[in-house]
């Protein structure tokens, strides 16, 4: 672990506001505009019910983050924790699970980006925007913050708009939210589990732990914060977007929150939707690919990924070929990939990830009331995870097995060098 006053050390820069905003530029992002179709689709007008399990699995893995970040303010997040407080094994698994997952969830996101901005060319956009997103990034990250500022300023605004809009139009109908029309039980786990992913971005305030303001304080403030803001705005969307559309019209849309406002009657609103979409899904790269690198730099610094990526800029004081290493990863996904697959994925790999967040939480009282948001918060992992799409689970399970077995295999080579040297 890097000392204090290394010069390998992040600089300190950032307190609660600017951590509550890149938490924020991670949840009401692209997730809004893409994941309440699919969220219909399988439970229909449950995916209310769908959004409050996701919040509640959602704020005890905050819980759980925000305690153990308090104890242990470097970057990383849960990589740290599971180190720390369960064993190296499992401090690998939650980084492997972190980097993976959203590395493919920055594909994701690269490509809601293109889609936005020139549906035919999405793919090429989408390498241009990593890369762009990838320089600021490497400028520093308060540049980050104050660029992300900006982005979850327009995206809020144009939210608010789409509320406003559609709760005021007559088109908007209350008895399309009966909740006792949805799809069954199955169904609104497959919707928390997808729907989870929108709320997964206040991990980045816990993975930038080296480089905010007095951590012990400022990462407990900032975490639930960010978080209730994000659950605040996905309720009054999907309200408002839901007493338009109805369930049916909702799962078969392709442009959720475009087709809101055109139902409601608005429709050169479509236009200024479709612009706040390409702007959240550029916040979440942005905050995405921070997070990513940062979460690089600890497994480098423990020589469970090449130690060369643990290197920090002279200047500018960021992990500067991590961060390259996951630009260029981030951009060969993005021309390859498809979306939804991406997103699948990386659903999985998040969960995966607050799983060992919560077990490393639970060791660190052991008062049975002190263990029962960290024992909600796991098993609500593990089912959500489980409720996800089939070939989400299983494409998922295959990645994590394959971390599992480098790690192995890296153990083993690891005693077979040291038993020769003695």
């Amino acid at each position: 672990m890097t000392q204090p006053g290394s010069p390998q050390e992040l600089r300190r820069t950032l307190g609660v506001g600017d951590a509550v905003i890149i938490g924020l530029g991670s949840m009401v992002g692209a997730g809004i505009f893409a994941t309440l179709a699919p969220a219909a689709h399988a439970a229909g007008t449950g995916l209310l019910l769908g959004l409050a399990l996701a919040a509640v699995v959602a704020y005890c893995n905050a819980t759980s983050s925000t305690r153990l970040a308090a104890l242990y303010p470097a970057s990383g997040g849960t990589y740290v924790y599971g180190r720390e407080r369960l064993g190296e094994f499992w401090g690998y698994l939650a980084g492997w699970s972190f980097v993976v997952g959203k590395t493919a969830s920055c594909a994701a996101m690269a490509l809601t980006v293109g889609a936005y901005v020139w549906p035919g060319q999405a793919h090429a956009v989408a390498v241009a925007a990593v890369v762009a997103l990838t320089a600021v990034n490497y400028g520093g990250v308060q540049k980050s913050a104050w660029l992300t500022r900006a982005i979850v300023a327009v995206v809020l605004a144009v939210l608010a708009c789409v509320v406003v809009v559609c709760l005021g139009s007559g088109e908007s109908d209350a008895a399309r939210l009966d909740i006792g029309a949805s799809d069954g039980v199955g169904g609104i786990l497959q919707a928390a589990g997808l729907l989870f992913f929108a709320f997964a971005g206040y991990a980045r305030i816990a993975t930038l732990g080296e480089e905010v303001r007095d951590p012990a304080r400022t990462i407990p403030r900032a975490i639930p914060l960010a978080l209730g803001i994000a659950l605040a705005v996905y309720a009054c969307v999907a309200l408002a977007v839901l007493s338009v559309l109805g369930a049916d019209g909702l799962r078969h849309s392709g442009a959720p929150l475009a087709d809101a406002v055109r139902a409601a009657g608005v429709p050169e609103l479509a236009p200024v939707v479709r612009v706040g979409a390409a702007v959240a899904a550029l916040g979440s790269l942005l905050a995405l690919i921070l997070g990513v690198s940062r979460t690089t730099l600890a497994m480098a610094r423990d020589r469970h990924l090449p130690g060369a990526l643990a290197a920090v800029h002279p200047r500018f004081q960021v992990p500067h070929r991590a961060e390259l290493a996951v630009g260029a990863v981030v951009a060969v996904l993005a021309a390859t990939v498809d979306v939804r697959g991406a997103i699948g994925f990386s659903s999985f790999g998040v969960l995966a990830y607050y799983a060992v967040a919560n077990a490393s939480a639970w060791t660190l009282d052991s008062a049975p009331t002190a263990r029962v948001v960290p024992a909600v918060g796991l098993v609500g992992c593990v089912v959500l995870a489980f409720s996800l799409p089939e070939t989400s689970v299983v494409v998922g399970a295959g990645v994590l097995a394959l971390g599992v077995a480098a790690y192995g295999v890296r153990r083993w080579m690891a005693e077979r060098s040291g038993a020769r040297g003695r």
